[in-house]
């Protein structure tokens, strides 16, 4: 369009991707260097053979572009890794991140509370039927999250770093975007986002989130994040967050940020995810999830979305081979298994376990 308006009719477009010879940028690749090389070689010259035998290299201007927006998210195909509790009592976040990249995992997840208000008003969702059991010690003394994982992707390199999840509307919008583009900018983009609603109401109160107004927060504060890592000037209104235009950078590394998963279970939860997210972070360990993605593949066409599209990641997923290979099946892209132990022996010795899991897996 642009030669066209400068009186250039004649002219050829090729284009081509790179992703074909290189894989995708998070993984590793099938091929050496000097296949990259060679192999991009002989696409090069095959585009200037095609322009000399139609227009002459003599009349023609070859530009080559590049997009140099930053990584498209990664596409992560069934890798397995590690969710906890990690707290003071456990492995440093360094000696964990270290333990979990060496034994050969592929990500590393954690959660957060910011404090357990002590009139336990809220029953914890892991109490027997009818009862108000006693919350486990380690959600009182976890790490904070987002300091934690930049510990982890200082000494990983190739760990996804993920949490599981993030009480969005217990945060400030503005910071958490800061933090997590910044992460993201960091580690190269091996961030991910897994946002939760918080189930615990006086925890949420704490932080100005009324319990009901809590799912509505969670989106208006995703749609600022995002015009946060996207535009160049970022802006939103709306009911519970107003921002100005304003300047944020640095910017993620994945381009318009790090994948966004929401957990949780149920039609407004399912309705959610299709509306504005990337995808699915559930609690499960069931050894297919097949029957449950049907409501969010049904929410991603109702927006207009492709199901294709949706990202999977379970936490307290099976340790079953054939049951995680079925779940790769369906479509998992990361199927986290859980350490509970606060032991720092018992944390190694588990990761050794899941790690011969994994190894039958492959």
């Amino acid at each position: 369009e642009g030669l066209g308006k400068r009186g250039v009719t004649d002219f050829l477009a090729v284009s081509f991707s790179a992703t074909d010879y290189v894989g995708h940028l998070f993984g590793p690749s099938s091929l050496e260097s000097e296949d990259i090389i060679l192999r991009l070689d002989r696409t090069l010259a095959a585009l200037f053979q095609t322009v000399d035998e139609t227009v002459g290299l003599e009349n023609a201007l070859i530009v080559l572009c590049a997009d140099h927006g930053g990584p498209e998210a990664p596409e992560y195909a069934s890798e397995i890794g590690i969710t906890m509790f990690a707290t003071e009592r456990g492995l440093t976040p360094v000696a964990l991140g270290r333990a979990v990249e060496e034994r050969g995992f592929d990500s590393l997840f954690l959660p957060e509370h910011s404090h357990i208000p002590t009139s336990r008003r809220t029953v914890w969702p892991g109490s027997r039927p009818g009862k108000n059991d006693p919350l486990p010690g380690y959600y009182t003394r976890m790490y904070d999250q987002m300091v934690a994982l930049s510990m982890i992707g200082a000494v990983t390199e190739h760990l996804i770093l993920g949490t599981a999840v993030t009480l969005v509307p217990q945060h400030d919008p503005v910071w958490l975007a800061k933090q997590v583009a910044t992460l993201d900018h960091l580690t190269e983009g091996r961030f991910m986002l897994g946002a939760g609603f918080g189930w615990n109401v006086e925890q949420g109160e704490t932080h100005g989130s009324r319990f009901l107004e809590r799912r509505d927060r969670t989106e208006e504060y995703i749609a600022t994040m995002r015009t946060l890592w996207r535009d160049q000037v970022s802006e939103f209104h709306g009911e519970h967050f107003n921002l100005e235009p304003s300047w944020s950078f640095p910017k993620p590394a994945q381009k318009n940020g790090p994948p966004v998963l929401i957990g949780g279970m149920g039609p407004r939860t399912f309705d959610a995810i299709g509306r504005y997210a990337d995808g699915w972070m559930p609690i499960t360990g069931r050894g297919s999830i097949k029957d449950r993605l049907v409501p969010i593949q049904q929410a991603f066409e109702k927006y207009g979305r492709d199901p294709a599209d949706i990202q999977v990641v379970i936490a307290g997923a099976t340790t079953d081979p054939e049951g995680l290979a079925n779940l790769r099946d369906e479509g998992v892209q990361h199927a986290l298994l859980t350490v509970w132990s606060e032991d720092q022996a018992e944390i190694l010795r588990k990761l050794d376990e899941f790690s011969s899991v994994k190894a039958r897996l492959n």
